[in-house]
This record gives C-alpha cells, sequence and structure tokens, in this order.
C-alpha cells in the first residue's frame, strides 16, 4: 500500500509540475502579447491586445494556484481529503482561484463584447452570472462544513498539525 501512495504522491508531484510550466508559458505568451502591443500603436486594437494579455495572467495565477495546493496538500501534507476541516480548506483553496479567475475573464469578455460584437454581452453576463452563483454555492458550504467541524474538534487539531510541515 505504501508503494501505492508513493506512486500517487509522484504522479501529483508531477501534475503540479506540469500545472506550473503551464503557467510560466502562459506568462511568456502574455507577456509577447502585451510587449507587442505596447510596441504597436497606442489604439483601441493594443487595448484590447493587453486586456486579453491579462486574461492569460489571469489564467496563469489559476495554474499556479493549482501546481501549489496539489503540491502542498497532496505532495507534502500527504493529507487525509476525508476529515470536513480538510475538505474545506481543500476545496476553498481551489474556488478562491476559479471563482476570481472566472470573475476576470467575465469582465475580458464583456470589454471585448463591447468593443468587438455587443450580441455576445449576453455570454460575459452568463459567466459573471456563474460566478455568482458558485460564490453563493461556496458560501454555503462553508457555512455548512462549519456545523460539521464543530462535531469533530480532532479534525481541526489535525489539520493544524499538518499546516506546520509547511513552515
Amino acid at each position: 500500500m505504501k508503494a501505492i501512495q508513493r506512486l500517487f504522491r509522484t504522479v501529483h508531484g508531477l501534475m503540479a509540475f506540469l500545472f506550473a510550466c503551464a503557467a510560466l508559458m502562459l506568462i511568456a505568451i502574455a507577456t509577447r502579447m502585451g510587449w507587442l502591443a505596447f510596441a504597436g500603436s497606442l489604439d483601441g486594437a493594443a487595448a484590447q491586445a493587453i486586456i486579453e494579455a491579462v486574461g492569460l495572467l489571469a489564467a496563469a495565477v489559476v495554474a499556479l494556484q493549482i501546481a501549489e495546493t496539489i503540491l502542498e496538500e497532496e505532495v507534502v501534507r500527504d493529507a487525509d481529503i476525508s476529515a470536513p476541516t480538510r475538505v474545506r480548506r481543500f476545496l476553498s483553496r481551489f474556488f478562491v482561484v476559479i471563482v476570481v479567475a472566472l470573475a476576470f475573464e467575465g469582465l475580458v469578455a464583456t470589454f471585448k463584447a463591447l468593443h468587438e460584437d455587443p450580441t455576445q454581452l449576453v455570454y460575459a453576463a452568463s459567466i459573471l452570472a456563474a460566478v455568482a452563483l458558485l460564490l453563493i454555492a461556496w458560501g454555503v458550504f462553508v457555512y455548512l462544513n462549519r456545523f460539521a467541524e464543530e462535531l469533530e474538534p480532532e479534525a481541526m487539531a489535525d489539520a493544524k498539525r499538518e499546516d506546520k510541515k509547511l513552515k
């Protein structure tokens, strides 16, 4: 069983590495797009290119945060995700990243639709509405999960002990 657990940790480490590589590639592409927009004429097309570059940077942040979460939770801590406290903390890390990235993507889509095709505003608004629903669902989950944590105070103590592995 220990060999299988080591294999899973290795695979998780590889996944974290690949997410980090993807983030670096997105940063490089966004930097190039931004530089080309800056070096060209400073007009609406340049502004749109900068907005798209910022959208790529937001995606890079998501990839980097996912890499960090996988590395910390699955490789360094080797955490047991069955306890309510650990589930809440693990999912909250992902939700923060996803909600922020989707909100930013919704803003980018809004700017793009305003300048290129106003009929696409409906799709941009649907992204932002989905972000609002995700945020509400996450809040409800955290609220309801609090009661489960109160039933298992030892899980909170275990989670705090696991946090010491990162210091």
